[in-house]
Formats: structure tokens, sequence, C-alpha cells
């Protein structure tokens, strides 16, 4: 099976079991094929975003109430569906893209699909399946804006991923803070498989950018607003993770002294 026709069938899937279907270990990239811009993913029923219904999941102190997690979790498992199906979005806009850059899309998309299940698991505990409540397509809302390479990994890995090295921790803390250790500990490792991430992303940001450009200007300059450096980070700031992902300290130091603008019930 191609990546190719692997990314396609994700996208066009209507039931979570064939959107959270890993990809196969022999998939091969002879026939990438022409590049092709999806508008909008297949979805169940029950996990297609209605415009006319406004979204809001619960603030980070909801996380002492079982009922309010269960609601936060589901918003969690959401924002990983919308990255899965976004990494396969990228394989089919960039078909001429190595395959360095391919396959790391590939193995990041199956992290996020195995993200989008811990959640759905933690859920189940607390007596929410996914699909129970509206759903956003903040994501896929962006893809206008994404003309090439060099902006996807701009907005999904130094804006979205970025900003989660921060929220995953203090939605770690939070749930460990309510008694719930095992949903700590899923956010715990989405966080640590996020530092790969947001590492993937900057290597090709630099590979994608002018060499003679400065990071910040370019990073600035290739994403849309609202998203942005104020986007990039939680209310928290770890640098630790920003190191281990490999970020220069000149980049760190810009997301350090600004300030955030994303609601801390908004992590992915």
């Amino acid at each position: 099976m191609e990546i190719r026709d692997y990314a396609l069938a994700l996208l066009g899937a209507e039931t979570i079991e064939a959107k959270l279907r890993p990809p196969p270990n022999d998939l091969t990239d002879a026939a990438s094929g022409a590049a092709v811009r999806i508008a909008a993913p297949g979805r169940p029923s029950n996990l297609t975003h209605d415009p006319a219904i406004r979204v809001k999941t619960p603030k980070l102190s909801g996380m002492s109430d079982p009922v309010q997690r269960g609601r936060i979790l589901h918003g969690l498992a959401n924002h990983e569906l919308q990255a899965a199906e976004l990494f396969a979005w990228a394989l089919l806009a960039w078909p001429e893209m190595p395959s360095a850059f391919r396959r790391g899309c590939l193995s990041i998309l199956a992290d996020e699909q195995r993200h989008c299940r811990l959640y759905m698991d933690r859920m189940a505990t607390l007596g929410v399946s996914f699909g129970d409540h509206p759903v956003t397509a903040h994501f896929w809302r962006k893809i206008d804006s994404i003309e090439t390479p060099l902006q996807f990994v701009c907005a999904m890995g130094l804006t979205f991923e970025n900003a989660n090295l921060d929220f995953a921790l203090e939605h770690a803390e939070a749930a460990r803070g309510a008694g719930d250790d095992e949903t700590a500990a899923v956010l715990e490792q989405v966080h640590e498989d996020e530092i790969g991430h947001v590492r993937f992303a900057w290597q090709w940001f630099r590979k994608l950018k002018p060499a003679d450009q400065d990071d910040v200007e370019v990073y600035c300059a290739n994403v849309s607003w609202p998203h942005g450096p104020e986007r990039a980070r939680g209310k928290t700031f770890d640098v630790s993770s920003r190191t281990a992902a490999g970020l220069d300290p000149a980049f760190i130091a810009m997301l350090e002294r600004t300030a955030p603008t994303a609601p801390g019930g908004a992590a992915r």
C-alpha cells in the first residue's frame, strides 16, 4: 500500500476505527502522485463540526470535577484526531517533499492516533464516549493559510505542538492534583512525544527557511494571525522541553518573553 493511498483512506474515513488505524509497517512511497489539497475530512456524524454550535472546553480548574474532566479529555482527543488528519493532509499536499519529511509526518501521524486512543480510554473510565460532546474544527480552519511545507511546520510544529509542551504539563499537574494519576500519566506521555514532534518541526524549519534570514522573523512571517509566538506557549513556560527539542536559545528566549494569549483550556 502506498503512503498516498493510506492518507486518502484516513481522510475519507467516516468511522473512528478507520481514522485511528495505524499506518502499516510496509507502506511504500513509490507513487506519491500529484498534489491534492483536501478541504475537509470525512467524519462520523457525531464528530462532525457544526459551525452553528459554539464549543467551549472547560477551564483547567475543571479537572477536579470528573464530569468536566471527561469534557476536557474529549476536547483533547479531538485535537489529536485533527492533528492526525492534518499530517495525512500534508502528505497529500506536498508529494514532492523528501522521504525523510514524509516518513517523519507519517510517524507523527501514528503518535497522534495513539494519543487520541489514550484519551478515549481515559474518557471511558469517566463514562464519556468520543462523540458525546460537540467538537471544533480549529486546526482545519487554518489550512487555507498554509500554502507551503514551511508554513505547515511553523503552524503545526512550532505553534500548536510547541504550545502543548506547556499545556500537557499544566493538564497533567491538574489531573494529578485531582487524584487522577492515570490521566496525568497519559498527559505526561503526550508531553514526552511532543518534544520529538517539535524537534522534527524545528529541523525542517531550519532546512526550509532561507539560511541567511533570522529564525524569529521567518517564523513570524510564516504564521497567520491570530497564531504566532503568543499561541506557541502556555501560561507556564517549559524551557527544558524546548531545549531538548533543539530549539535555538534565542528562539526560546523570544517565546519566553512573549505574553501568552491561548486559553488554558485550549491544550491540544
